[in-house]
């Protein structure tokens, strides 16, 4: 898709000789949100995690602003002002709140700490009052507010979210995606999101892409894909948040 910050194309990913993405394509325009929801075990992390080069597609290729991607190490795509939020959280337990923050800020960007570091708080108040507690010590949701504000932390131009909201509470679920609306909102920041909760993803993302078995199976707008049939019935029965 011209214009588009993020493409992938026709990506195939492996695992040994197990293929995990078959054919994958999927764009992100400058200033989406866009979601990408499936089952646990569609191949959505993978895709994540292909896109900063570990694993590497097979085939196909990966486009950002106009680079292609698809051959380039993880730390040079990260340069490129990618950021990730990866599942799981993995923060660094043993740093306090703001050593982890500063591991996010990259070496160039260390000019912007101080703002950079207080726009974090003004979106998760909760870090500021943890400012020297350990990570480890935080509650999940604190944790997932760490996670999320440490690729902040980066500058980025995307930022990659898989599965923000996983094993949280609904309340703290909310106040995330409430800080990606935000975020979206008021810095134009670019967010491609990988989510378990569909109707909370669908509700906030412009577009949307579902996974099923390494495959796109549908795509269209965040409200097309909640009002389809198909993905009411396997993603949404009960799954409101």
């Amino acid at each position: 898709m011209a214009g588009s910050l993020l493409q992938v194309e026709g990506v195939e990913t492996y695992y040994g000789n197990i293929r995990a993405l078959n054919g994958v394509s999927v764009s992100v325009e400058e200033g989406e949100i866009v979601a990408l929801i499936g089952a646990n075990g569609a191949g959505k992390s993978t895709l994540m995690m292909t896109i900063c080069g570990s694993p590497r597609a097979r085939t196909g290729r990966i486009v950002f602003a106009g680079t292609d991607i698809t051959r380039l190490p993880t730390h040079e795509i990260a340069r490129l002002r990618i950021a990730q939020s990866p599942e799981g959280r993995r923060i660094f337990p043993r740093m306090t709140v703001m050593e982890n923050l500063q591991m996010g800020a990259s070496l160039d960007k260390l000019k912007y700490y101080a703002e950079d570091a207080e726009k974090v708080f003004s979106l998760f108040p909760r870090l500021k009052e943890r400012i020297n507690q350990r990570g480890g010590t935080l509650s999940g949701g604190e944790q997932q507010m760490l996670s999320i504000g440490r690729a902040l932390m980066a500058r980025p131009k995307l930022l990659l979210l898989d599965e923000p909201s996983l094993g949280l509470a609904p309340l703290i679920v909310r106040q995330i995606f409430d800080a990606i609306r935000e975020l979206n909102r008021t810095e134009r920041l670019t967010v491609f999101l990988v989510e378990q909760n569909a109707f909370g993803a669908l509700k906030l993302a412009n577009r949307g892409y579902v996974m099923v078995n390494g495959r796109v199976t549908m795509d269209g707008t965040g409200r097309e894909l909640l009002a389809s049939p198909e993905v009411r019935a396997a993603y949404l029965e009960g799954g409101r948040h």
